[in-house]
């Protein structure tokens, strides 16, 4: 496994993870001593947590929903109280 220096992996830190996350982890060193191993997150790990439409059938909104609120908001944008 490559590593680099601080100073280095700063430079060239987007092209590092680029390449990590192309599959070519690296680590970062400060005076040759090893401090972190940079890899891409797994898919299972970092990506979408399956919080999308999670309440779904356990509650309901009413038809109004998105104008519920309206006249006092713009109120307010208006100056108005």
């Amino acid at each position: 496994m490559r590593s680099y220096n601080m100073h280095e992996a700063k430079t060239h830190l987007s092209r590092l993870v680029r390449e990590a996350v192309d599959g070519d982890p690296f680590i970062i060193a400060r005076a040759g001593k090893p401090l972190v191993r940079v890899t891409a997150v797994e898919d299972d790990e970092g990506g979408s947590d399956g919080r999308l439409g999670f309440l779904a059938g356990h509650i309901t909104l009413p038809p109004d929903f998105d104008r519920m609120g309206r006249r006092k908001t713009e109120a307010s944008f208006e100056g108005a109280s």
